[in-house]
């Protein structure tokens, strides 16, 4: 009887118990435990979702706010709607429960997975190359970055990020469930040689470039801020070589560098998992950086709504359904 109770309870414990010899092992914390962390955690992804549905809904519908810079960031928050949406979730049941969805949306998952850092760390890019333009090169930057170059560029970065992430999984999605141990189970393995391609062309090439023209954007932004607070005469202004920045593109290039600079601080922690090795990777402290990762998706619609004006706006409006009226679209959002 005590042999019979205690293979009984073990089954218990696997994720298919039909499948007593191949099945994984269920992860058994107290109840406590898990009902927290699943009410944080969603909690989290809902109000992610929230927010950047705000951010999507005021940037596509408001045709004021149709700018270069603006497209750029509805980009960004189509990849955070993303993180809340998917990543967040899966990985709550990944990590902490069976994976019962089958090795296919195991794989698809994994897929997207990968799309949604690469898309996040190309929209930065642009975001870093738009400011850059418009701080040291203002009098062209109406001719070089223009609405629809930026789409083109979007489109661009959505369409690397989908292809470097089938290169990068077409084992994966040519084989489902290849790496995975047991039923229940779903895994992403990266070997050494893939992983360092990995490391040099999603971190450590985008993040080079985004600091070294976001140092050149802050060098130019204050040298032209003592300018302007410096008593210069007019024939001064008019013989000097080097364009000044408007006001307006210098606090946007301030705002959009506290949202590069928060990004940079959860983007480096996700990508130091590759530079410890795989011995970190199953390790609980991956799961923690992982999670700072997926809270930056949540953290840059509230640096929106502290720096930018026209957002808090558009959400009024779409709180209280004025973007239903006829000829909502037009309204003044600047």
């Amino acid at each position: 009887c005590a042999y019979t109770c205690f293979r009984l309870l073990h089954v218990f414990k696997l994720c298919f118990p039909e499948l007593f010899n191949t099945s994984c092992r269920k992860l058994t914390p107290p109840w406590f435990e898990v009902m927290l962390n699943h009410i944080f955690l969603y909690s989290i992804s809902l109000l992610t979702v929230a927010l950047n549905l705000l951010v999507i809904i005021s940037v596509s519908h408001f045709r004021q706010l149709h700018t270069p810079t603006n497209i750029l960031l509805l980009s960004l928050a189509v990849s955070d709607l993303l993180v809340g949406l998917v990543l967040m979730p899966g990985e709550s049941l990944r990590k902490t429960s069976c994976w019962y969805f089958g090795d296919l949306v195991c794989t698809l998952y994994t897929y997207v997975t990968v799309i949604i850092p690469i898309s996040s760390i190309g929209d930065m890019v642009l975001i870093s190359v738009d400011r850059y333009v418009a701080i040291c090169d203002p009098l062209h930057y109406t001719t070089r970055i223009t609405v629809n170059r930026v789409k083109l560029c979007v489109c661009l970065c959505w369409l690397y990020s989908v292809s470097y992430s089938f290169l990068f999984l077409k084992d994966d999605l040519n084989q489902p469930g290849r790496y995975n141990s047991c039923h229940g189970a779903c895994v992403l393995v990266i070997d050494y040689f893939t992983g360092v391609i990995d490391l040099v062309l999603s971190f450590i090439v985008p993040v080079t470039v985004i600091i070294a023209l976001y140092l050149r954007v802050f060098a130019v932004a204050v040298s032209q801020a003592r300018a302007m607070r410096s008593h210069i005469t007019a024939v001064t202004l008019q013989h000097s070589v080097t364009p000044k920045a408007k006001k307006s593109e210098l606090k946007a290039a301030r705002t959009l560098g506290v949202l590069v600079v928060v990004f940079l601080m959860c983007f480096c922690p996700y990508y130091s998992v590759s530079l410890a090795g795989d011995s970190f990777v199953n390790a609980s402290p991956a799961s923690y950086v992982l999670f700072v990762y997926c809270c930056n998706a949540c953290l840059n619609p509230v640096i929106y709504a502290f720096f930018y004006p026209w957002f808090r706006k558009a959400v009024i409006y779409i709180g209280t359904l004025q973007i239903l009226q006829p000829g909502s679209s037009e309204t003044n959002m600047l």
